[in-house]
């Protein structure tokens, strides 16, 4: 609730915005979102050195395999509406003349007003087509590379950073509370929830059964052996480039033939996403970071989804299933053998499964909770336009919400009529 000490706030916000010449604005070059009147430009994302980028990813604290270069330049080439990103990015001081600085920190960045339709002084961190904005951050410098985003920021004009979808007890969190902790700073969270996310360092069959419980255990076992009826049930995983191609069109043509292709978030229904999908997939699969799991009842797949892996981490991008199956809870079925798939090795210890809160088909089944929220990091001390930046998200949060309600409920309608 937005309370009368808010509202003035927001007013002598205001007053300070319309003083200050800072201002954030639609550069007209290239389409790419930058400070109106900077001192620091940001780089284009697709100008970073990819090398020097996948050096990072490997020595990163934190896990994010939707900011690798492989899945991100993908994106930012032609995911539909999420093209034209520019970088924040932190480099190590070079040792001398001749080296190279090491790239220690990147953060793909958009303006306040792509990202939220508010012409707000704060830069955004770029929607990597996965919900999750977890900057990569060297393990070995991890609070100078935070402190150096900040400055960048700074320098391009930004009044904030805002950080979307990301852990808010992981490392990367951590370390810009600590940098903001020096100059007596606080982050600011806008918004939490807790997703499901799975305890791969378990024995599977334990998990599923303290998760689930015998009796569901036992119907999950009965609808497997009816799917049997029309085939053997297998589960394949793709990782070689080979398969990935081969199995990657499955999965397209799964998720275009459900609920999604009705909503029109299918990939398969825009050419931009499908050649960003196509590109992401194999290149991340070629450095050991994708595969493609799948479900068959004998020559018919019946289930398919999209896994990334970074470092001891595996995220649950996207499933499509062939909903003429949906009697044996076919998407559940292959959550189960991906559980017992990740569960068995020994590099993954944690798996995010990037669903809603309370989803339906994955929290009953991954039982773990990993807390995500957006937060704020406010970039200079007693900054007067904080709080218009704050309120401003919160009301057009407050503006939105009727507008979200409405819309599933239309959804849910067709859906029941369907």
């Amino acid at each position: 609730m937005v309370r009368g000490q808010d509202v003035v706030e927001i007013a002598n916000a205001a007053q300070a915005a319309a003083r200050s010449k800072v201002g954030f604005a639609r550069a007209q070059a290239g389409g790419v979102d930058r400070p109106a009147e900077t001192s620091a430009a940001l780089a284009p994302l697709d100008t970073i050195a990819a090398e020097r980028w996948r050096a990072l990813g490997n020595n990163a604290i934190e896990p994010n395999g939707f900011y690798l270069p492989e899945w991100e330049l993908a994106v930012n080439a032609s995911a539909q509406g999420r093209t034209d990103v520019s970088a924040l990015t932190a480099t190590a001081d070079a040792m001398s003349a001749s080296d190279n600085p090491c790239l220690i920190g990147l953060l793909p960045a958009i303006s306040a007003w792509r990202a939220y339709g508010l012409p707000l002084p704060a830069l955004v961190s770029a929607d990597p087509y996965g919900v999750l904005g977890t900057p990569l951050l060297d393990r070995d410098r991890t609070d100078e590379a935070a402190n150096k985003l900040m400055s960048q920021a700074r320098a391009a004009g930004a009044h904030a950073l805002i950080l979307r979808d990301i852990p808010i007890d992981g490392p990367a969190m951590t370390a810009f509370t600590r940098a903001l902790e020096r100059s007596d700073l606080a982050p600011r969270v806008l918004q939490s929830h807790a997703r499901a996310c799975l305890d791969a360092t378990r024995d599977a069959e334990d998990l599923l059964r303290d998760a689930l419980g015998p009796k569901k255990l036992k119907e999950l076992r009965r609808q497997r052996n009816r799917l049997a009826e029309h085939g053997d049930v297998i589960f394949t995983i793709a990782a070689a480039p080979s398969e990935i191609a081969r199995d990657l069109e499955i999965f397209l043509a799964l998720e275009a033939s459900g609920w999604k292709a009705k909503r029109g978030t299918a990939l398969a229904q825009d050419d931009g996403d499908t050649a960003f999908v196509r590109r992401a997939v194999y290149d991340a699969a070629a450095r050991g970071n994708c595969e493609i799991v799948t479900l068959h009842a004998g020559d018919t797949p019946v289930a398919s989804g999209i896994v990334l892996r970074h470092l001891d981490r595996a995220f649950y991008f996207k499933m499509g299933v062939d909903e003429r199956f949906a009697r044996y809870s076919p998407g559940v079925q292959l959550t189960l053998e991906l559980t017992r798939h990740l569960c068995a090795d020994p590099s993954i210890a944690l798996a995010d499964s990037n669903a809603m809160p309370g989803h339906p088909m994955i929290d009953p089944i991954w039982r773990g909770r990993l807390a995500i929220g957006d937060v704020l990091i406010p970039l200079n001390r007693r900054d007067p336009l904080i709080p218009a930046i704050r309120l401003g998200l919160i009301l057009r949060k407050l503006a939105r919400e009727p507008a979200r309600r409405l819309v599933h409920f239309i959804r849910k309608l067709r859906e029941t009529r369907s």
